[in-house]
């Protein structure tokens, strides 16, 4: 009996201690965007509730003496895999004002980067699914048998070509006053990373022996699953926009 509530309270403090350090972890990339009358986020809530995490975490740690360092390790990818990603999106909206020249004038320009992300996924998605349905024959993958080739390089080319359109009649900068072919660049990344980030969480659930990543969602293969291609679209965006466009 002793034994179960020590166990008990091993996972409880682990647990605990693994979502401070992913909130922590968004609070990390709280820049300017998020403050709330001039009160950020970042600087006074980010250090606190991170040592708050890592006290946890240590709790639980030596209420056991043997640790399962696979759950440790899935846990760890939890973090990197959904607080790490997130975060990033949030520094992606915080990205600086940006200056035209010759206008005299700052612009923000980091709401319409995440539009782009999320809007590229769902045409991808959209188009994937319509041309498959018309002429998919080979299937991508064994992780997910209903995907074809035909139907993920259609859905690429077409949303490529929508960012196309959309942004036509743009002669110098596109809404939000980012460079065209940066949109056009993003919403090519967003689209072939978006796809991997769908394949990933259906062999996450298949590893786990699950259909649903959950229960909040019924019918859509769980929350997680509306998000799992933003997941990795996210980081490779923010990686362009970070190191290649900077």
């Amino acid at each position: 009996m002793l034994e179960k509530i020590h166990n008990t309270n091993y996972h409880r403090y682990t647990r605990f201690g693994f979502m401070l350090i992913g909130y922590a972890c968004m609070l990390w990339f709280c820049g300017p965007a998020y403050e709330i009358n001039n009160y950020s986020l970042k600087e006074n809530l980010s250090f606190p509730v991170s040592i708050a995490g890592f006290v946890f975490l240590v709790m639980g740690i030596f209420q056991k003496n043997n640790i399962n360092l696979k759950l440790f390790g899935i846990a760890v990818l939890g973090l990197v895999y959904i607080s790490l990603c997130w975060g990033l999106m949030m520094d992606l909206r915080s990205m600086e004002l940006f200056y035209i020249p010759g206008k005299h004038n700052w612009y923000d320009k980091g709401w319409v980067i995440p539009i782009i992300i999320i809007g590229s996924i769902w045409i991808n998605d959209t188009m994937a699914y319509i041309v498959g349905s018309f002429i998919g024959k080979t299937p991508l993958s064994k992780i997910s048998p209903k995907k074809t080739w035909e139907g993920t390089i259609g859905g690429i080319i077409l949303c490529i070509g929508a960012f196309f359109l959309i942004t036509l009649n743009q002669k110098e900068y596109a809404p939000g006053l980012i460079y065209r072919n940066q949109i056009i660049i993003i919403s090519a990344i967003a689209s072939i990373t978006g796809t991997f980030g769908d394949l990933f969480e259906s062999k996450l659930k298949r590893m786990a022996g699950v259909k649903d990543s959950g229960s909040f969602m019924p019918g859509h293969g769980g929350f997680l699953d509306r998000f799992d291609s933003l997941l990795f679209a996210i980081p490779a965006v923010w990686v362009f926009l970070y190191f290649i466009v900077k």
